[in-house]
């Protein structure tokens, strides 16, 4: 009972943060006849269908590489993708890799019932998190076979905490948990929970294909980097990022190219991001072939095309550690660039073994980060070194996908 207040609060507070939070809205305005139009686009299809999870874009990376390798080993299955955030569910409404890309209903028993009435799934994955209580005992009920995949748990979750029977129960609804690592998959053991292994993390997959993918062509982004200075990747940064590279940007300006790719792309974000900059600064959108290597900063106003700029790197920063969380490292890993980041990066297992390893350098300020970056900037055998160290590690921990499709064979139904 408590659960489902709590998710009706949640429900309102969004309703009334609307009018003034486009996120909210965006929630809000996905969800209004959402089940009628799940039944409407589903209608009689009777194609077998497996559901995909993903919280937003971030974990729909992680889960692609799984998507892409069931559709392959099931061709007759169609798959159906949901979303919580509208920052998964608008970048990706339209992916061909899924059949069937709707909002996941908020998590009511009435919501979970005519949900899975008419999706009907034979599979059901979640991808990392989102545990919602009402659609997994749905499925256990229906006796269709639920998973989480590159799940990762830390002992100070509510999961693990003497007052945590409730969330538990969650978890016992799944058929497998396929975790990132040993240390998640003992913390569920500990707790009673049996239906677990380690599978690694999916995200390894899908850098890794990116990486060694046919590159896509990006001829303004060529002309920018046509004189062969070193180029630094900023990807994904927030305001809080920007004062901290802005004395090395000040110091290696003239000789160091910069590809910015930052987190919000609105024009009241974009125009703070140019005044905290020091110039001169080409918004990608204006840019042009002919004049663009007469910036020094090319800040992207569009959002997709982060993964394809690492290629041109010889350094990246990575941004969201000073703030909310760290972003994606692995994207500008599977391309070997020694990386630099903000203080908070803990809950991030690949940010901590790229740091143990030397791969990674998290700062504090500026003054820290200009002194990494000077240091691999006047020894470049070190940094060349470290290129081959961090692309063994990225292919060293690809194969999750293979492991858990292998597994996914033999799952049986809950009960």
């Amino acid at each position: 009972m408590l659960y489902d207040i709590v998710l009706g609060l949640y429900g309102l507070l969004l309703r009334l943060l609307a009018p003034f939070v486009p996120k909210a809205a965006a929630w809000v305005a996905g969800r209004q006849g959402l089940l009628a139009h799940i039944r409407q686009t589903i209608g009689t299809d009777a194609a077998p269908r497996v559901w995909f999870h993903c919280a937003s874009l971030g974990e729909f990376e992680q889960g692609r590489p799984l998507i892409d390798a069931y559709r392959h080993a099931h061709p007759g299955t169609k798959v159906v993708l949901t979303f919580f955030s509208p920052s998964g569910y608008d970048v990706r409404k339209t992916w061909p890799g899924a059949d069937y890309i709707f909002y996941l209903p908020l998590d009511t028993r009435a919501n979970a019932r005519a949900f899975l009435e008419a999706v009907q799934p034979r599979l059901v994955a979640f991808v990392k998190y989102e545990f919602w209580y009402h659609f997994l005992n749905e499925a256990f009920q229906r006796q269709i076979p639920a998973v989480v995949v590159s799940a990762i748990f830390r002992p100070e979750q509510v999961f693990f905490k003497p007052w945590g029977g409730f969330f538990r129960k969650i978890l016992g609804r799944f058929a497998h948990i396929f975790t990132q690592n040993e240390a998640s998959a003992q913390l569920l053991r500990g707790v009673g929970l049996k239906r677990v292994s380690v599978a690694g993390d999916t995200r390894f997959d899908t850098v890794v294909a990116t990486a060694l993918a046919p590159a896509r062509s990006l001829p303004l982004v060529d002309a920018f980097v046509a004189d062969g200075a070193p180029v630094l990747v900023v990807g994904s940064s927030w305001n809080e990022d920007l004062p901290v590279l802005r004395p090395l940007l000040e110091r290696y300006g003239s000789k160091l190219r910069v590809l910015l790719a930052p987190h919000e792309v609105t024009e009241t974000n974009l125009r703070q991001v140019e005044a905290l900059l020091p110039g001169p600064v080409q918004r990608y959108s204006q840019a042009k072939e002919a004049t663009v290597a007469q910036a020094r900063i090319l800040l992207f106003d569009n959002v997709g095309l982060l993964s394809q700029l690492y290629r041109f790197g010889e350094y990246a920063y990575v941004g969201g550690a000073f703030g909310k969380g760290l972003h994606n490292t692995l994207e500008a890993a599977a391309f070997g660039l020694p990386l630099f980041f903000g203080p908070t990066y803990a809950k991030f297992q690949e940010a901590m073994e790229l740091v143990e390893m030397k791969g990674a350098f998290p700062v504090h300020n500026g003054a820290e980060l200009d002194a990494a970056f000077t240091y691999l900037w006047n020894n470049d055998d070190a940094r060349l070194r470290l290129q081959d160290t961090i692309l063994d590690y990225v292919h060293d921990q690809a194969g999750a996908t293979r492991t858990i499709m292998a597994a996914l064979r033999n799952l049986t139904p809950t009960r």
